[in-house]
């Protein structure tokens, strides 16, 4: 574990880090996103305070440029730091819990039982390893879709505040313990009563919304149909308009969920949300594997996000959302990891490029989704998406700076011929060498500033084992261990 003065040294690094005026990214590949999708070679991203100030080739930049901070980006990439649009933070602990099963099983017997035998502490300590692993892997914005109160809202807030990461916090929502038509679906542990979760929604937004220098936002979880009458989706969708924030979903996951909506409301899952008033350009649907053609042109007219999730779907057997369809038809479409049992892993690079292939097989067109769109997915979707359009998603002048720098010179990236697929067909989390978020370096050099690593696995390692135990759970691999 690091000592006192290690930890003293990180923190006096993120203090400096944040009083300094000017920082240079030199030398780099630029991938701007911008409205022409300019890649600038030997380019340079000049940040003062938490704003890009100038974007150009290093020789220019640096004739009328003298920066605190150079950071040479030789043999690198930069480009705008991916968004992760439906997370799970609470997941991240029990990474492994149910693999190889159907999702009423997977939830029922192991996820949420697990999730609901947690205490604040290791709510806090999930969060805490969640943000690690995004962070280490160029995650630089996030959608958490399920806020439990018994996580600790309040603690796990303070902790996205004090690592940096900028993020929406999703307080969820309920008021019947069911699942589709699965009446008693969700365990003691994980039950909320309706207006109780309206009250604590509406007491995080007024405590956190726009806080660390507006880097969270608090937005309404609902749970997925079957957990939320008509009436309570139409109050929560009244909130979301009150408060000026947002709402997220999980919708159409499995065929189960369009066959329920059909048997007990006559309707498709966007007719479903939009008689329930869940719609707008403040609405994330998490998965949407199931949506079907008619309810594209309701997606599009009302601006909601589908948040694309193809390994959590892989895994969970729920199918193939047809993305580039929905594309076509004008839709905003994002990327998200979704969660450590469904995914197993939080690592967005990864995840782009899963989305870029299944779909070429499925449609047995080689010409789909190719790595461009993919990385709009990732990266100006998700800004809008979150509602930080303006802010975030590309390197512009006056846009925030969130920016990460990939490293190319590994034996899996050269040559470069074109940097973007490169990043998207060959690249992993673990390329990623520096992370800025609001203007500040949060990692360099594959070191976290705002985190202990080493404590944030000791105690995820004991901790993780410890949750297991408190429910009798003995989950272990399938073949002997001597």
């Amino acid at each position: 574990m690091f000592n006192v003065l290690e930890k003293l040294k990180r923190e006096k690094t993120i203090r400096e880090m944040s009083l300094m005026s000017e920082i240079i990214l030199k030398n780099a590949t630029v991938i701007t996103m911008n409205r022409r999708r300019e890649i600038i070679q030997d380019g340079a991203v000049v940040i003062e305070g938490n704003k890009i100030i100038e974007v150009g080739k290093t020789k220019k930049i640096k004739s009328s440029h003298r920066a605190d901070v150079e950071i040479d980006c030789s043999g690198k990439m930069v480009l705008p730091g991916l968004i992760d649009c439906h997370v799970h933070l609470a997941q991240a602990l029990i990474r492994g819990c149910a693999d190889d099963m159907a999702l009423i099983p997977w939830l029922r017997e192991r996820v949420l039982p697990l999730q609901g035998a947690y205490t604040p502490i290791e709510g806090e300590l999930s969060a805490r390893l969640c943000c690690l692993e995004m962070i280490k892997s160029g995650t630089t914005t996030f959608v958490e879709s399920l806020l439990h109160w018994r996580y600790g809202f309040n603690q796990i807030a303070r902790t996205v505040e004090k690592i940096g990461i900028r993020a929406v916090l999703s307080k969820s929502l309920m008021n019947i313990p069911g699942y589709a038509d699965q009446k008693d679906a969700i365990p003691g542990g994980m039950i909320e009563d309706g207006e109780t979760t309206i009250k604590q929604t509406i007491e995080m937004i007024k405590r956190w919304h726009g806080k660390a220098n507006n880097r969270i936002h608090v937005w309404f979880g609902a749970r997925t149909p079957g957990a939320c009458t008509v009436d309570f989706y139409r109050e929560i969708s009244e909130k979301a308009r009150k408060y000026r924030t947002g709402i997220t979903i999980h919708l159409a996951e499995v065929k189960k969920d369009i066959e329920y909506l059909r048997r007990e409301f006559g309707m498709t899952p966007m007719e479903f949300m939009q008689h329930c008033g869940i719609v707008g350009p403040n609405v994330i649907y998490a998965h949407g594997v199931w949506i079907p053609p008619e309810d594209f042109k309701i997606l599009h007219k009302t601006g909601g996000t589908v948040c694309h999730c193809p390994a959590s779907n892989l895994k969970l057997a729920s199918g193939f959302a047809p993305i580039p369809e929905m594309l076509s038809s004008g839709v905003n479409v994002a990327l998200g990891c979704d969660g450590g049992p469904s995914n197993n892993c939080y690592d967005m690079i990864r995840e782009m490029k899963l989305a870029a292939l299944i779909h070429k097989a499925r449609l047995l067109d080689p010409e789909v989704l190719p790595a461009e769109t993919v990385l709009e997915m990732a990266t100006l979707n998700g800004a809008k998406a979150t509602l930080w359009r303006n802010k975030i998603g590309s390197i512009e002048r006056g846009k925030v700076a969130d920016i990460i720098v990939v490293d190319l010179r590994r034996p899996h990236l050269v040559p470069v011929r074109n940097p973007v697929s490169n990043l998207v067909y060959a690249a992993n989390g673990g390329d990623v060498d520096t992370v800025i978020i609001d203007g500040k370096i949060i990692m360099e050099n594959r070191r976290v500033m705002s985190l202990d690593e080493e404590e944030v696995i000791h105690q995820a390692m004991e901790m993780g084992v410890a949750v297991d135990k408190r429910l009798g759970l003995n989950i272990r691999s399938k073949w002997p261990l001597k």
